[in-house]
């Protein structure tokens, strides 16, 4: 290789440009929850799918919620979140579960997932490999994806109880057919 870095084949990258981009990536994602922390309700149509390793650590959340999510769980941020903090490692947030307020600590490097469905952007971080979806494009989650947790689900607090637990999105809609 040439004195400027110009030399014919590849090399081994000693920057580590996907690690950098990955960063990069997260930073978008911090950015979107700082303006959703910033204010009441996230404006027109906008509200995030995050997945996250429920095992990972640094996660903090309640037993019972671990327990049914032992591996990976999808939280929704869109109507009902209360007290999100946005840090550089992490945020966090107090969601309803089954309508009991719960808090949750998420570092960024547990989150495989973000996804924002009413304008079609997600980037996926998984194993070192990171892709933006964005566009006409839509995220392919798999089937091994656990069903999205019911959270910020319970818009209407006059709903009963059964149509509040009822309230769970599938990814089947944003699946490929």
């Amino acid at each position: 290789m040439s004195k400027n870095g110009m030399g014919s084949g590849t090399s081994e990258d000693l920057i580590g440009y996907k690690a950098l981009s990955e960063a990069a990536l997260k930073g978008v994602m911090r950015e979107a929850l700082k303006f959703a922390a910033k204010s009441e309700a996230l404006p027109g149509g906008h509200h995030f799918y995050v997945t996250f390793r429920t095992a990972a650590p640094g996660i903090s959340m309640a037993d019972a919620i671990k327990d049914r999510f032992p591996e990976e769980m999808t939280i929704v941020i869109q109507h009902q979140y209360w007290d999100l903090e946005v840090h550089n490692d992490s945020f966090e947030i107090v969601l309803k579960f089954g309508g009991v307020p719960q808090h949750l600590v998420i570092p960024y490097s547990a989150i495989t997932r973000f996804f924002d469905p009413s304008v079609n952007y997600g980037l996926v971080f998984e194993m070192g490999t990171t892709a933006l979806i964005e566009g006409g494009d839509q995220i392919e989650f798999g089937d091994d994806t656990p069903a999205i947790a019911e959270a910020a689900a319970e818009e209407d607090t006059s709903k009963s109880k059964e149509e509040a637990e009822s309230t769970v999105v599938s990814l089947d809609a944003f699946r490929r057919k």
